[in-house]
């Protein structure tokens, strides 16, 4: 399964998100393994970023990825405070020595923040021209912010919007989720199981009981049917990957999805956008 960025390029609905991996020596070997298994099953995209973990996270996406970057549709995200023109292309080549690459696929500012947005795009434009990046785009932008982004001289040109988004957190779908969907730019949801959260939630639980799925499975494929949404779950463990991953094959009926409603009821009128 692949959604289209407005570039015209493919890439994998469901991808693997890395924060907090990195973090622990004695687990390295376990997440390295487990980054390298979800490549081998098809989740090619790996989100990253330089706040994660002041740049391990990098490191063991570099050593997970190293021999398979051909696979790999990396993304990694910029500090908004260094989102300038003078500070991006630092931040910019220090990833990329942390990753080990000469190219990042797609370069997102990881919030909104006092840099003027004009400046941001500038940046960006600037890193694609020499090579350093393929594609840019946003991350934690609520409705407001990214009409603001696209009346922004060349700011039509990010590629995604990476937010929050699960089956608890359903807030996009009043204003953001369909204007992104008119302006044909994917949601990339981070956190499908809200770090955790979700997965202990009895409704949760028991539909996916009922159905023969793990609560995971449903949450993954509750993302997955939702049109122009990528999802990017994090695991250091192998086995989950694997669980993750053939969350592919259990599509969601119309009437599941509309059980899912009731469960976990959509909103019913505009909300600051949630953030971790």
């Amino acid at each position: 399964m692949q959604r289209v960025l407005p570039c015209g390029e493919a890439v994998p609905a469901l991808g693997q998100g890395t924060w907090n991996l990195g973090d622990h020596p004695r687990l390295k070997a376990q997440e390295i393994a487990a980054l390298r298994r979800g490549i081998e099953l098809g989740l090619t995209l790996v989100d990253t970023a330089e706040m994660y973990g002041d740049g391990r996270s990098e490191r063991l996406v570099g050593e997970a990825i190293a021999g398979l970057r051909d696979q790999v549709f990396l993304v990694s995200k910029v500090y908004p405070h260094n989102a300038s023109r003078r500070a991006m292309p630092q931040s910019c080549d220090a990833s990329l020595k942390r990753l080990g690459v000469d190219t990042i696929d797609l370069y997102l500012l990881h919030w909104p923040g006092s840099v003027p947005l004009a400046e941001t795009v500038e940046a960006f434009e600037a890193l694609r021209c020499a090579g350093k990046i393929r594609h840019w785009g946003v991350s934690n932008f609520d409705a407001e912010a990214m009409q603001e982004l696209w009346r922004t001289p060349g700011g039509t040109a990010a590629q995604v919007n990476q937010v929050l988004y699960n089956l608890g957190e359903r807030g996009i779908e009043w204003d953001l989720l369909p204007w992104q969907r008119e302006q044909r730019v994917p949601v990339m949801a981070y956190s499908p199981f809200d770090q955790g959260r979700l997965l202990n939630r009895g409704p949760l639980s028991s539909f996916a009981r009922k159905h023969g799925m793990t609560p995971g499975q449903v949450a993954i494929a509750w993302l997955l049917a939702q049109d122009g949404v990528i999802a990017i779950p994090k695991t250091g463990s192998a086995q989950r990957v694997q669980e993750n991953a053939e969350a592919l094959a259990r599509p969601l009926s119309r009437q599941q999805l509309e059980e899912l409603d009731r469960l976990f009821a959509p909103p019913d009128g505009p909300s600051p956008l949630a953030m971790l």
